[in-house]
């Protein structure tokens, strides 16, 4: 949860730069969101914000694969827009807030897979657990400067992951067969980057 950036997502990373040094970029949470889906009753998808997403990428333009990602969600602030199915996430039965307020990823490897599109891997800890995810990563070719002279990137990654794979168990069986909540979660970090110590 590219969280997720999740969660985290490296959408900056360009496959036709021109060869520079690396540059440092950080996340703009103002401008970047985790969200996930979920599915209810077995019946509909329920969406949320997992909550403040920070963190840096450091960008590789010469060979995009050799950028790296750290990113932090805060999943203290996670908001489905329902307060009672949000205090119910945030207790001891899902992420636990109050022992692990945050989910992270570390990039480890980026797979080049077309023209502007990537698989990242890494390292991803939800609810105290660290597992290895892969996710689709499709971004801006270039940076851009914005109204302000900012050097801003963009762009999304994907994922789906296992709640179970992580240590988040609760669920209770339907009357008629299935469960409340579904085991697989879908993840999407819409990301925008703007490089450090640059205008």
């Amino acid at each position: 949860m590219r969280p997720f950036a999740l969660f985290v997502a490296a959408g900056l990373l360009c496959g036709t730069c021109v060869a520079a040094p690396a540059a440092t970029f950080q996340i703009d949470p103002a401008h970047t969101s985790a969200e996930f889906a979920v599915r209810h009753l077995m019946v509909s998808k329920v969406r949320g914000q997992l909550g403040k997403v920070t963190g840096t990428v450091d960008v590789d333009e010469a060979d995009p694969t050799k950028s790296s990602v750290e990113a932090t969600i805060d999943v203290t602030g996670i908001n489905t827009r329902e307060p009672k199915r949000d205090e119910h996430l945030k207790s001891p039965d899902f992420f636990d807030v109050t022992k692990y307020p945050t989910i992270t990823f570390k990039s480890k490897k980026i797979t080049k897979l077309g023209d502007g599109r990537f698989q990242m891997t890494g390292d991803l800890t939800i609810h105290g657990v660290t597992k290895e995810v892969a996710l689709d990563v499709e971004g801006s070719p270039i940076p851009f400067k914005d109204p302000m002279g900012h050097m801003k990137l963009g762009g999304s990654a994907t994922t789906r992951l296992n709640r179970k794979d992580f240590g988040i168990l609760w669920n209770k069986s339907l009357d008629g067969g299935g469960v409340v909540v579904s085991d697989d979660v879908d993840v999407t970090i819409d990301i925008e980057l703007v490089k450090m110590g640059a205008s």
